[in-house]
């Protein structure tokens, strides 16, 4: 037998040990690096597949293409992809992987089996909505404040021949929506009517006055004068002969032959084979095996409890009423208003710098990447919702992104502010999303791939985390951080309301004024989104339960010995998991944290 040195002989023993019996360690070893190159593979395939995706995480490289993502023979391209790659990956299977590569498998697997599940629904045939759609995800693009770069030359040739075939998708839409006609699989008339003023605000008689008009506006000053006169012309004629006409021939159809098509039903159970279709989008967003008379349920429960918690803010500041009287009171009160646009940015970047400094006091881990607070664009403001967040790209090119609804000013109150932040920003959002780009020790789908239950729970867990912070500064402000959770709980109730159980919207208008202070813009802004994406609205409560139930558990197992930060850190430092997994992970990380201590 060959004789080794000392390290390389105990590495060999540690691998034989961690190898299940029949599995030896050179071949868990190679079963390992066969799948960290077929998981670079994926994504490098993946790239080029989608584009756009590698627009926005920073991959350049793509960044003049523009596939039609539409079209049926790219949706069965979508199939074959996903069933490749899961048949590869099972060929080479997970007997004897670490942990850490277990879980790559298994994410990887299950999120490969989930895609091609969801490919079984035509949402192809519903392409545009007031919320998500192709329209505006190209003028924000096009805006130059985001994803697609505008500071070489490159980038501007690049952007011109990507535009260029924007006509080619908003014709597939077209076309897609009037073979949802045909199969009755069609959008509610209440949201193609707001889609009309999104399209409007494309239709420009001056091209200085398009979105897209901004990487012009804002031409490096590095180009030449020969330079800046050129994309000067081609952006222009890209505005005034492309783009114009496209938006202008699709605003015609929406208004003329889709809208007259459209359904009064608001429901997903209203479309063909819709009961089906909605179960797959809850288990999808909540990866959570819940029905969806059980998120129902615990909706209605968790709209009593937080009213309970009102109810002792009320006794707090010496009010008497209903609560329903108090809501009313809290939203008529001149101190809750912003000034102006200005007031409102300058208090959320001032809760910033309050914010950052105490945040020491819970976590260990945060991401190198910084981020920025802006309004949200005019041209899809109306129908936004209260704040986004977008993270950075690889690259580093731009920070972050907390968007602020600036819309409709009177709606948007001072004591909202804390919450919003905290979820969107630090230590909600920008931590999670920031910080998962930054593992680069993950294969990149795990990096740049989520689950929304994660996400948003993380948010709205971050939400409650003001107090132990001591940023909750009245309670006014502990009022909007319970009226914030209130509005996830009541999400609950509308969106399983009207894609289960067969509520209008009128119905849930009237559930949200009886239940909560939320101005009209934003219960009927909410209630068409539960609409729009149906089973995307239950991910934070769903996914905040889970996180909550997990730290409470953790707290419970380990007494005095729990330390926060060293939670914190369990739950972010893997990137974003099903809530199954996270569950899992946890319970090893007490049992871990339990020998840890009595080693001490």
């Amino acid at each position: 037998m060959p004789r080794f040195p000392t390290l390389a002989r105990t590495l060999l023993l540690v691998l034989f040990a961690l190898a299940p019996p029949g599995i030896a360690a050179d071949d868990a070893s190679s079963r390992a690096a066969q799948l960290t190159r077929l998981y670079a593979d994926y994504w490098e395939q993946n790239l080029r597949l989608n584009p756009l995706q590698a627009t926005q995480v920073g991959d350049k490289r793509y960044n003049d293409r523009l596939p039609n993502t539409l079209a049926p023979q790219h949706r069965k391209a979508l199939k074959a992809f996903h069933a490749k790659w899961l048949a590869r990956a099972t060929r080479i299977g997970p007997e004897g992987l670490s942990e850490s590569d277990r879980l790559s498998y298994d994410l990887f697997t299950y999120g490969r089996e989930r895609d091609l599940e969801g490919l079984a629904f035509p949402s192809d045939l519903v392409p545009l909505n007031q919320f998500y759609n192709l329209a505006n995800a190209f003028a924000t693009l096009g805006s130059g404040t985001t994803s697609q770069p505008f500071r070489t030359r490159k980038d501007y040739d690049d952007w011109l021949r990507r535009a260029r075939q924007i006509p080619v998708l908003f014709d597939q839409a077209i076309a897609n929506m009037r073979e949802g006609v045909r199969q009755g699989v069609v959008q509610p008339k209440v949201l193609m009517e707001k889609v009309l003023p999104q399209l409007d605000q494309q239709i420009v008689a001056q091209v200085e006055d398009s979105t897209y008009w901004g990487p012009i506006r804002n031409l490096p000053k590095a180009f030449s004068g020969r330079d800046r006169e050129r994309y000067t012309r081609a952006y222009a004629e890209l505005i005034r002969d492309t783009l114009v006409p496209a938006y202008r021939k699709l605003r015609t159809f929406v208004a003329e032959e889709y809208l007259p098509n459209c359904r009064d039903t608001v429901g997903l159970r209203a479309q063909p084979d819709g009961a089906a279709w909605y179960a797959y989008l809850v288990r999808r967003n909540t990866t959570m095996a819940r029905t969806p008379a059980e998120i129902h349920a615990i909706g209605l429960a968790e709209v009593e409890r937080l009213h309970g918690e009102m109810r002792k803010v009320m006794a707090e500041v010496g009010f008497t009423g209903t609560l329903q009287e108090f809501f009313a009171k809290v939203k008529r009160d001149p101190a809750q208003q912003f000034a102006s646009e200005d007031d409102l940015l300058s208090s959320y970047r001032a809760f910033r710098a309050e914010v950052e400094p105490k945040l020491g006091r819970l976590f260990d881990i945060r991401p190198r990447a910084d981020f920025e607070i802006r309004p949200v664009e005019p041209f899809r403001a109306a129908s936004s919702s209260s704040g986004q967040y977008s993270g950075p790209p690889e690259d580093g090119s731009r920070p972050g992104i907390f968007y602020v609804n600036t819309y409709d000013l009177p709606a948007r109150k001072r004591y909202a502010m804390e919450s919003l932040y905290l979820h969107e920003a630090t230590p909600g959002h920008h931590f999670q999303i920031a910080l998962q780009r930054e593992l680069t020790d993950l294969p990149r789908f795990r990096r740049f791939e989520g689950e929304t239950a994660f996400s948003e729970g993380w948010g709205l867990y971050s939400e409650s985390l003001g107090k132990e912070l001591g940023v909750f500064r009245d309670p006014y402000a502990w009022f909007g951080a319970l009226a914030a959770e209130l509005w996830r709980s009541i999400r609950l109730v509308a969106d399983t309301g009207l894609h289960d159980q067969g509520w209008t919207r009128q119905q849930v208008l009237e559930y949200m004024r009886e239940n909560s202070a939320a101005e009209e813009t934003i219960a009927v802004s909410e209630t068409e989104r539960f609409i729009a994406i149906p089973g995307q609205a239950l991910a934070y409560k769903m996914g905040q339960l889970k996180i909550r139930e997990l730290r409470t558990n953790a707290e419970a197992a380990l007494g005095a010995t729990f330390d926060v930060k060293r939670f914190h850190t369990e739950v972010l430092k893997d990137g974003s998991l099903p809530m199954n997994v996270l569950e899992a992970k946890i319970g090893r990380w007490i049992d871990a944290e339990r020998s840890r201590s009595a080693a001490r």
